[in-house]
């Protein structure tokens, strides 16, 4: 599994593992009932704690993304693509309508937003 991991992101290490692998399965890298490697596989490639990617399939598994079955694995959970890129289109919206409103509270007009937006996008 490609996951790549930056230091210098504000972001901890477990949500960065849960979001690339939140877009795997949402743009199909990996498919439902497909099995991913276990948490100390993933820990050992990724040279960081178990315990971190415990945390990583436990956010994953809490959304629904995955399930896991006790001494067998985590598994992609059998949910429909299209429903779950809704859910993430959802949470998207409900973040940058909050951008927006902050932006309009400072005066910051629209084209510098998109350009704000641009950059954060393109960093990524």
């Amino acid at each position: 599994m490609d996951i790549i991991l930056n230091n210098s992101s504000s972001l901890p290490l477990y949500e960065q593992i849960a979001n690339q692998i939140k877009s795997m399965i949402i743009s199909g890298g990996v498919h439902p009932g497909e099995m991913l490697p276990s948490m100390r596989l993933l820990a050992k490639e990724l040279r960081i704690s178990v315990i971190t990617t415990k945390r990583a399939y436990e956010e994953l598994e809490r959304n629904g993304f995955i399930h896991t079955v006790v001494g067998k694995g985590s598994y992609v959970a059998e949910r429909n693509a299209a429903l779950i890129k809704e859910e993430q289109l959802r949470l998207v919206e409900e973040h940058l309508q909050k951008a927006v409103d902050q932006a309009t509270i400072s005066g910051i007009p629209l084209e510098e937003l998109l350009e704000i937006i641009t950059l954060l996008y393109k960093e990524e």
